[in-house]
């Protein structure tokens, strides 16, 4: 009878252990996401008012933003947000997400701003896992890179000039690195071209937009 007690013992205080085990662990991974989406929104809002600096408007980047599905940009399905600058209520530029899928490594997250003339406001990369030292120079921190699409203008598919200088473009390419760049510019350029095929709705009020394939 004792062996018994005892046995029933360690298992209740075995069960005991598991619950409070896997209570830590969801609470853990709860507020692990959390803290990952907030750092996320953080990282996105500093990369949008990098490209249109907030005391150049006179709306918030965060709060004025349309929700599209555009698996052609995003490679999902999942809906996401189109940030819209304006002055003087107008719209002056859109921020579109889009994703590379053809990255060296992996998708590749960016943001590209599209000003009224379909000129480039600029290119920001949110995420990558390309390789340190090589196509991560893709990413600010690392390099001025993705500084050279700033006013630059996309003339169409017909335009040759729109790719990496390996490729007979404008675009400079890193030594030992062409693949990651060449994702974001044909990703750039599915953003322009998103934006012309959208372009009223995006500058209106209550825009009413549909993928491009």
């Amino acid at each position: 009878m004792e062996m018994l007690t005892a046995i029933r013992n360690s298992a209740l205080g075995l069960s005991i252990f598991a619950v409070i085990t896997s209570g830590a662990i969801a609470l853990t991974q709860v507020s692990t996401k959390e803290r990952i989406e907030i750092n996320e929104r953080e990282q996105r809002a500093r990369a949008l008012y990098e490209i249109v600096p907030k005391d150049s408007i006179d709306n918030s980047l965060l709060e004025d933003t349309v929700t599209i599905t555009a698996p052609y940009l995003t490679a999902s399905e999942q809906p996401v947000d189109v940030f819209r600058a304006r002055r003087d209520g107008q719209v002056v530029t859109v921020i579109i997400p889009t994703t590379a899928p053809d990255g060296y490594t992996g998708n590749i997250n960016i943001i590209v701003g599209i000003n009224a003339d379909e000129s480039i406001a600029g290119v920001r990369v949110l995420s990558h896992k390309e390789t340190p030292g090589l196509g991560d120079k893709v990413d600010l921190k690392k390099s001025d890179w993705v500084l050279s699409f700033n006013g630059q203008r996309y003339e169409g598919s017909n335009d040759p000039s729109w790719a990496v200088q390996k490729d007979g473009g404008r675009f400079d390419q890193f030594t030992g690195a062409t693949i990651t760049p060449r994702a974001i510019v044909n990703a750039t350029a599915r953003a322009i071209h998103y934006f012309r095929e959208n372009k009223a709705a995006l500058m209106e009020s209550k825009p009413n937009l549909t993928g491009t394939e």
